[in-house]
């Protein structure tokens, strides 16, 4: 317990020092979030949902979903505490099933007078879970948007989520944001779905550099894998030393708590950190005095983590074995924070 202590101790020291350093200057949570199935309690005969419906294997009833959406506020409302006090600029989200779950979220007493926008797609993944992006409105102003359709090479019925672009432009900089979920890990073979995921984001840095050489790009999302597998580090060859981008490159600012052992989401016992944010090379140089990285963070505090049983420690989730337990999600939100 008393180190425990000591760690906040420091934690907090070097949050503060981190601050006054950066004196006259605002600081910009850009995070993201797998928000673990957001389902509304409606069977959609399009997608394969029935699970998340009252007489489904979830029992998903309005009561359970009204929670889930309350836990969800919650913990958006507190990402980037205790820098922030009123949660992230822009947040990425993923594993939700339509708008009205967004439109659910952002009108909820915990969220709605920061005033969010949502930007959205249907995706025609078989689950119909879709990606999005929020954002608040009097910081960040959207002015282009685009899903880009996972059509893979050789499979066309394979269906998955699509990645989606939004510029705008925060604190007087534009940012591209690219917002992912690649495929899952599901198969001996899945790894090279997520390659050609990450040659589809590579395709669309290749193409913002090409019309903007100091694009400041951020992509970010559930990769389904970690930084050292080859989608990211060979495919999108984000690096892990920023002294190690090249012009036009990719920084993985999560690499280095991988490497420390702390993770977004555990399996079997094993941390993963799937939850990824990989800036552009202007965001590190900032040759013009815009907006700059400052540094990144795994949102792991105490309340959205299980303190007891066989997971503790671990993410604390909806459901455990199958029982609702009204927890938040199987994945930490990640962020990083911007200053100018």
């Amino acid at each position: 317990m008393k180190l425990k202590f000591m760690l906040w101790v420091l934690f907090f020291s070097f949050l503060s020092s981190t601050l006054q350093a950066q004196e006259g200057k605002r600081i910009y949570p850009i995070a993201f979030y797998n928000l673990e199935n957001l389902f509304d309690t409606e069977d959609d005969p399009a997608i394969n949902d029935e699970e998340f419906t009252p007489n489904g294997a979830n029992a998903w009833t309005l009561g359970k979903y009204e929670q889930k959406v309350g836990q969800m506020a919650r913990a958006i409302r507190a990402i980037g505490s205790p820098t922030s006090s009123s949660g992230p600029a822009v947040l990425g989200v993923c594993e939700l099933e339509n708008r009205k779950v967004l439109e659910d979220l952002v009108a909820n007493p915990q969220l709605r007078a920061l005033d969010l926008g949502i930007v959205h797609y249907d995706s025609p993944d078989r689950r119909g879970v879709d990606v999005a992006l929020l954002y608040k409105k009097e910081l960040f102003k959207p002015f282009n948007e685009r899903a880009y359709r996972y059509v893979h090479p050789t499979d066309t019925s394979f269906r998955t989520r699509d990645q989606l672009l939004v510029s705008g432009t925060l604190a007087g900089d534009t940012l591209h944001i690219i917002v992912n979920h690649w495929p899952s890990r599901y198969g001996a073979k899945s790894s090279t779905l997520r390659e050609h995921a990450a040659s589809i984001t590579k395709g669309i840095c290749d193409s913002l550099y090409a019309e903007q050489p100091q694009a400041k790009i951020i992509i970010m999302g559930d990769l389904n894998d970690d930084p050292t597998n080859n989608s990211v580090k060979e495919v999108l060859q984000a690096k892990k030393n920023i002294a190690e981008v090249p012009e036009q490159g990719l920084f993985n600012t999560m690499w280095k708590f991988y490497d420390k052992g702390i993770g977004s989401l555990s399996y079997q016992g094993q941390w993963n950190l799937f939850d990824q944010i990989i800036i552009s090379k202007p965001l590190l140089d900032n040759p013009n005095q815009g907006l700059r990285y400052l540094r990144s963070e795994v949102f792991n505090r105490d309340f959205l983590i299980q303190q007891e049983g066989r997971n503790k420690g671990y993410p604390l989730r909806t459901f455990l074995s199958g029982v609702f337990i009204n927890g938040f999600s199987d994945h930490f939100p990640t962020l990083i924070y911007l200053v100018k």
